[in-house]
């Protein structure tokens, strides 16, 4: 008996002996394993030189192994002539004659039909919803062109593109925004007439204006206004000014650009037939049609 407990433990050593050697062989693996997690190597993006040189719009790929054959292109401020140079674009800087290039940047133009109650700026700690969650997942900043103030809705155009902002937006250029408009009150003959000729404001008289109207019912009228330059709340004063209060401001279109389906908070980029559009849109005419009225004149219509 004792003999064999002698033996059972001999036999049980080695199995325990085998053992060790085998854990110490992991150890190292796990830690390596727990040190590549802690600290991940920084992955690279590495793109050949002269497919970024087209990229950035300096040559067609042939004419970027063209240029760098000729010891015009430099990585780093060191002169690359070898072709199938890789390069990481985010990390180093490229020149062509001595100037830095870099890729052209996208340009995005959107239309958001703008809900009642969002700010149009990106950033207002006073106010309750900004144009932000829209815009938080395009890489580039846009910005709106022109503004609509907080309680009016509808088609807001919003870029990345200074010169079509200007564009857009300078008072020389003269382009039609049209608006619904619903106020309280009656837009008499005398009132549509004073909104179309020009209306005296604090800040200097307003251009003429085009106004059509579309219904009366229970004291209220509904009417579209198409301007060619705008100011501030210019069409909530101007009505303001003929005792009209506005109720309702729902801008319909920019130019050549209609809000059309796109229902209220949703976004959507211009195709590139829509931006063309844009940049070529003709200025308002020079004279506003005369108002149109398609119901039977109002008693105040005749004094």
């Amino acid at each position: 008996m004792r003999h064999k407990s002698q033996g059972s433990k001999a036999e049980r050593k080695p199995a325990t002996s085998a053992a060790q050697p085998e854990a110490k062989r992991q150890e190292p693996d796990i830690r390596n394993q727990r040190l590549e997690t802690r600290n991940p190597k920084p992955e690279t993006t590495s793109e050949r030189l002269n497919k970024f040189l087209a990229r950035c719009g300096v040559a067609s790929r042939r004419g970027a192994d063209e240029l760098i054959a000729a010891g015009r292109v430099s990585v780093n401020g060191k002169r690359v002539d070898e072709a199938g140079v890789r390069i990481d674009p985010e990390r180093d800087r490229v020149e062509v004659d001595g100037k830095p290039v870099q890729p052209e940047r996208r340009v995005f133009v959107l239309m958001l039909n703008k809900p009642r109650g969002v700010v149009s700026t990106l950033k207002d700690p006073h106010a309750a919803e900004t144009l932000k969650p829209w815009l938080e997942r395009y890489p580039e900043r846009l910005y709106p062109i022109g503004r609509l103030d907080r309680d009016s809705e509808g088609l807001l155009l919003l870029t990345n593109d200074g010169q079509l902002a200007n564009l857009l937006t300078h008072p020389r250029y003269h382009l039609e925004k049209e608006y619904r408009v619903s106020v309280e009150g009656i837009l008499s003959e005398n009132k549509a007439r004073r909104l179309h000729e020009g209306v005296m404001l604090g800040d200097g008289m307003t251009l003429p204006a085009q106004v059509k109207a579309i219904d009366v019912s229970e004291g209220r009228t509904r009417f579209t206004l198409v301007l060619r330059a705008g100011r501030n709340r210019q069409i909530r004063r101007i009505c303001e000014a003929v005792d009209l209060r506005v109720i309702r401001l729902v801008r319909l279109r920019v130019g050549p650009l209609v809000l059309s389906r796109l229902r209220a908070g949703e976004i959507r980029e211009l195709t590139d037939k829509e931006i063309h559009q844009l940049r070529s849109a003709k200025p308002g005419p020079a004279a506003m049609p005369h108002p149109s009225l398609h119901r039977p004149a109002t008693k105040e219509s005749t004094r």
